[in-house]
């Protein structure tokens, strides 16, 4: 297996394409731009099987390995930037104001470049590889639109892999666990009847504002005295919206928040506990609720020979010392849930070193991380489609 350091004649100009994608951030499904680089530089790289337009912008590549035959394993990269203002400072900053590259999909995709790179170029491998880059990872489920139309029967893909820069993470790190790996994600939205009147008489009226606090404190029950103290359940309200006036109780307040589970059960009994509370509390005091309850992604789970798999071809590029495999999960979400749900497979973390945390103004992926992404790709497709 290869060091990082086979991959470092690779670093000078993945960083090239990394921060010219920095410059030209793009959203959602609307990546014109990047995915025109990125079929470009693939069909440069002498890849003749290179599919555009799925799920929009994206685009599933095919390296064919000269072992033989053999499966086929999908390794994802996100192409996708964020609405934010960037505020890095670096001489390859976003030209676009308002949209920037904050949670490191120029790195990502730049990674999957270089691997395809290398790969197209040596082919140590039987069976293929399918390059997956996946526009609007970012809230627009592009993940679960590319799986629904259908790559992993259309290309034969019998695995897939994902990986993210981890900015809490030193570079030269990674890091993994079995199972549960990232929550699930879900929202919902309250809204508060009450009955609207003059400030001055309250009590001839129904206050949905003092409705709303009295269920934002009530939620909180829901995980401390409704849940295993074991399981983890995050219910956050994130918005409160309610009245236009000093002298006006309004008709109305919206609440609005996010729900995050490892546990699939969890999503209906939050579901259904939400509703139960938030009703309760707006019956006793004379008002009731509207309630709409929307279901996102799904718990990221690493399945277990494939975990072992990413190890391996993790410790054989950095050492064993340099890769936790027994990561704590955390409550963020990935749709590349949904290509986990589709096939087997397993999502890793990667060492950014020290930067701004993920979708932060100041956040920029770092360049010496790239080689270790791009060997850890390499590594893996040679190990798990070794000759």
């Amino acid at each position: 297996m290869n060091s990082v350091d086979t991959f470092r004649n690779l670093q000078s100009e993945a960083t090239e394409w990394r921060r010219y994608l920095h410059q030209i951030p793009e959203l959602d499904y609307r990546l014109e731009n990047t995915a025109r680089f990125v079929a470009e530089k693939l069909g440069s790289f002498g890849i003749n099987h290179i599919e555009t337009g799925i799920a929009e912008t994206g685009i599933v590549a095919l390296i064919h390995g000269e072992g033989g035959d053999g499966p086929t394993i999908g390794l994802r990269a996100d192409m996708d930037a964020l609405p934010i203002l960037e505020a890095s400072g670096k001489p390859w900053a976003s030209r676009t104001p308002g949209k920037m590259h904050a949670c490191g999909h120029d790195g990502h995709t730049a990674m999957l470049l270089g691997a395809a790179k290398y790969l197209a170029g040596t082919r140590n491998f039987k069976g293929s590889v399918a390059l997956i880059f996946q526009p609007a990872e970012e809230g627009a489920l592009g993940g679960l639109k590319m799986v629904q139309e259908g790559i992993m029967d259309r290309f034969g893909i019998s695995q897939v892999f994902g990986m993210h820069n981890d900015p809490d993470m030193a570079i030269g790190k990674l890091a993994i666990c079995h199972g549960a790996m990232l929550a699930a994600l879900d929202d919902f939205d309250l809204i508060v009847k009450g009955r609207c009147g003059h400030a001055a008489t309250p009590h001839q009226n129904v206050d949905p504002i003092v409705i709303a606090a009295q269920i934002i404190i009530g939620l909180q029950t829901l995980v401390s005295r409704k849940t295993d103290p074991l399981d983890s359940l995050v219910i956050s309200v994130t918005k409160l919206i309610a009245g236009q006036a000093y002298n006006i109780i309004p008709e109305h307040a919206e609440i609005a928040g996010t729900v995050r589970t490892l546990v699939p059960g969890l999503r209906d009994c939050a579901e259904r506990n939400i509703l139960a509370c938030a009703q309760g509390i707006a019956r006793a005091f004379g008002g009731d609720v509207e309630f709409t309850y929307r279901r996102h992604d799904p718990v990221t789970f690493n399945h277990p020979d494939q975990t072992d798999l990413a190890i391996r071809a993790a410790s054989n590029l950095v050492g064993a010392a340099s890769v936790d495999g027994k990561l704590k999960p955390s409550m963020g979400s990935e749709d590349f849930a949904y290509m986990l749900e589709a096939r087997p497979g397993s999502y890793i973390g990667l060492g950014n070193g020290p930067s701004a945390s993920l979708h932060n103004p100041a956040y920029d992926f770092d360049d010496e991380a790239l080689p270790y992404g791009i060997g850890y790709w390499v590594n893996l497709v040679e190990t798990a489609l070794a000759i």
